[in-house]
């Protein structure tokens, strides 16, 4: 049974849901720090999270989807712990938790695809909810904290975090003094200030909502000059997913700079001097950005930092940079792969899907998912 079904007909029981979904194992005999967890381990934290969230207030207000994907949400809120948690100068710690979390919820999700159910958009907001799950209680800490919640309120409903955050909170036993559900109700306020409560922010453009996330201290208000003169094609996905296809089709004769192509060219091995390749490419780039003329660049560029490197250098040029990302299910991968010239080890492809980041809204002057099912 799917997850979302085997969520509502358990009655949205944690300890139910266990026994058909062994992913939760792994939370049980996780310690935590007792000063802010003295309920136990991280199995028991959650089940205290899943518990205190059907009893907020709040929870009747959502339709049964909103529910059942928050209810999944708390349930896999801390599936990172067990992949970071250390013993430290006499204290357990979880660093980059609900980093970690989100990308294992992915996999997870991905691989399992069939036993899970669940479509692209529903894995992509659970796992950005795992991801900021911590932000309501820590966000007016930040330099911008305006910015914080603008850029989380590109992927998911800040209402449906502050819930997940409220129920994190209460859930757990603290000896700690510190109120942070009063930072969690800030949140909401803050966020309802911002018109960003429901959904992301109505920027003026898509020029102006590019240079907002790219630029400091910029207005979110403002209204900019789009004075962009060309585009450029940032390709993203995993091996196989179908990038030469989607350029084939639709590249419109546009010049290609494909890391591939290059070491092919220059016959250097795939897990050799990656840093002469991304040279060599980046100086191609350079030629086609100073005559402002179109072009694709095709790499996987699964993780974002790489891909913000490079869309600050093609909008340095006075470029529209657009990502274009595809995704096919993971079996389809796993078949292509037994059929490719140039066979990628399974181990490679599994290492690749951990460390997969999916293109948020806010990377680009344009974001595109494209998902086969």
């Amino acid at each position: 049974m799917q997850i979302l079904k085997e969520i509502r007909n358990c009655g949205f029981s944690f300890p139910q849901l266990t026994k058909n979904y062994p992913e939760f194992t792994i939370l049980k005999n996780t310690p935590q720090n007792s000063s802010y967890h003295a309920e136990g381990d991280v199995y028991c934290h959650t089940n205290m999270v899943c518990e205190k969230l059907i009893e907020l207030s709040e929870w009747q207000e959502l339709n049964p989807q909103e529910q059942e994907l928050l209810f999944l949400s708390a349930a896999f809120h801390d599936i990172g712990k067990p992949i970071c948690t250390k013993f430290e100068n006499g204290e357990w710690i979880s660093p980059k938790h609900t980093i970690l979390g989100e990308k294992e919820f992915r996999r997870l999700a991905y691989r399992n695809a069939n036993h899970f159910g669940l479509s692209f958009a529903q894995r992509e907001l659970v796992a950005k909810l795992i991801r900021y799950h911590g932000m309501p209680v820590w966000f007016w800490k930040k330099k911008r904290p305006e910015f914080n919640l603008m850029k989380a309120s590109e992927s998911i409903p800040l209402r449906l975090l502050y819930l997940l955050s409220k129920a994190d909170l209460q859930g757990r036993i603290t000896t700690t003094s510190e109120n942070l559900l009063e930072n969690v109700e800030l949140f909401a306020e803050y966020a309802k200030e911002q018109n960003i409560w429901e959904k992301s922010y109505a920027f003026s453009g898509l020029y102006t909502k590019f240079e907002y996330f790219h630029k400091d201290n910029l207005w979110c208000g403002a209204e900019l000059y789009d004075n962009t003169e060309f585009d450029v094609i940032l390709m993203s996905g995993l091996p196989l997913s179908g990038k030469d296809s989607w350029i084939e089709k639709y590249g419109a004769n546009m010049p290609i700079i494909s890391l591939d192509s290059i070491r092919e060219e220059y016959k250097i091995s795939p897990t050799k001097n990656s840093g002469k390749v991304a040279h060599i490419a980046r100086e191609r780039a350079r030629v086609l950005l100073r005559q402002k003329q179109p072009f694709i660049w095709n790499a996987t560029n699964i993780i974002q930092e790489t891909r913000q490197k490079l869309v600050t250098l093609f909008a340095d040029y006075g470029a529209r940079v657009h990502i274009i990302y595809l995704e096919v299910p993971y079996e389809k991968l796993f078949i292509r792969n037994q059929k490719r010239k140039r066979y990628i080890p399974e181990n490679v492809l599994e290492e690749m899907i951990c460390k997969l980041e999916i293109p948020d809204p806010w990377e680009a002057y344009k974001v595109t998912h494209i998902v086969q099912t």
